[in-house]
């Protein structure tokens, strides 16, 4: 049994039709009936699980919410962008490209994360300053992707998943001295010079880090 539908309401942006989706049956903290986001499509968000669009929230294009992921407030998610697990995209936030947002992640505030970046675990991003990605490096020319958690710098490169410290050993024992340990080596001091006083709230409530909208 499908867990929503595509209601006749719907707005016209970027010359894509989006259709305000409602409840047919009760789940997490959603309720029979209750009007939720808008989408382009049933595919945007996963027919299983308590994944939900919540408010004025826009998922487009071919970007999919699903497992127990919200997408709430003015938030855009679009693309071939991908929330999933316990993610949570709120506020302004903006997820595109072929993003990547799962796990316990929190994206917020005014905050984009777009192109290949892949957001994961306790990630807190609350703005452009806490997180920043890079196309095209190592040996596999893949995106290396750097945020803030509730616990400090973290990245993820490929297969790879750890703090900033974490990974300047990895890079020291996989590539030694080569080309490529030098220009991770450049990365990973502008990184440091980039989140240089970026620090966040750890003791900020989940209510007070992620406002969910219901309409």
């Amino acid at each position: 049994m499908k867990k929503f539908e595509l209601t006749r309401e719907s707005i016209r942006i970027f010359g894509r039709t989006l259709f305000r989706i409602k409840a047919l049956i009760s789940f997490n903290d959603v309720e029979i009936g209750e009007l939720g986001g808008f989408v382009e499509k049933e595919e945007n968000i996963d027919q299983y699980g308590d994944a939900w669009v919540y408010g004025d929230a826009w998922v487009y294009g071919d970007a999919q919410v699903s497992g127990d992921a919200q997408v709430s407030g003015n938030a855009r998610v679009y693309g071939n962008a991908q929330v999933s697990g316990d993610a949570q995209v709120s506020g302004n936030a903006q997820v595109s490209g072929d993003a990547w947002v799962s796990g316990d992640a929190q994206v917020y505030g005014n905050a984009w994360v777009s192109g290949d970046a892949w957001v994961y675990g306790n990630a807190r991003v609350l703005s452009r300053k806490h997180i920043a990605w890079f196309s095209s490096v190592g040996s596999e020319f893949g995106t290396l992707t750097a945020y803030t958690t509730t616990t400090g710098i973290e990245i993820t490169r490929g297969c790879f998943r750890g703090s900033l410290e974490e990974f300047e050993s990895a890079v020291q024992k996989t590539h030694g001295e080569s080309n490529y340990a030098q220009q991770y080596a450049a990365l990973i001091q502008y990184i440091k010079l980039r989140f240089l006083g970026v620090t966040v709230e750890i003791e900020m409530s989940a209510e007070q880090e992620f406002k969910v909208v219901h309409d």
